[in-house]
């Protein structure tokens, strides 16, 4: 069951500053955040079982990596064959996402792709599904906004008070 968190900005605090330095031990965020270690703890545990936290790995550059091409790719589905159809995808190295989605397009894909042969070959094994009836590809040209939560986060937390005495009236 899904558990919806509120989070006040001391939760964002932490969250901030978990981005900008995941290997941040409790005392060094303690320090940053300018509340009690034993406070840290407890909102990082609190934040880890409520689902908030989903991991800590790095993050990885794709196109320092090789992975130089992105697309995203719609797929109309046959009637029913959804979950065929999440069987392939999850099957394919370069479908890094893929999305149910409503409107013309049932399933939206983030690919990547070392080069356009690879990127053809990707889309040439989507099409040969006997569940997708039609695929449309458009390649990434750039980054306009890079993935990001937290200034939808600190939107929301703004309109609370924190439950940490340091954190409220700031």
């Amino acid at each position: 069951m899904l558990v919806v968190m509120e989070l006040d900005r001391l939760d964002i605090a932490l969250l901030t500053a978990l981005r900008e330095s995941p290997r941040a031990g409790p005392l060094e965020l303690s320090r940053r955040t300018r509340v009690a270690r034993a406070t840290v703890q407890a909102r990082i545990q609190r934040l880890e079982s409520a689902g908030v936290i989903t991991g800590y790995g790095p993050d990885i550059d794709l196109e320092a990596a090789g992975q130089l091409l992105s697309a995203f790719v719609t797929l109309e589905i046959a009637q029913g064959a959804l979950d065929e159809v999440a069987a392939e995808l999850a099957a394919i190295p370069n479908i890094l996402e893929a999305y149910m989605t409503t409107g013309a397009a049932d399933v939206v894909c983030k690919v990547a792709a070392a080069s356009h042969a690879d990127l053809q070959e990707t889309l040439l094994e989507l099409n040969r599904s006997s569940s997708v009836v039609r695929s449309t590809s458009v390649v990434v040209l750039g980054t306009v906004v890079p993935p990001r939560v937290l200034p939808l986060l600190e939107r929301s937390a703004e309109q609370r008070d924190a439950r940490a005495p340091a954190y409220r009236g700031r």
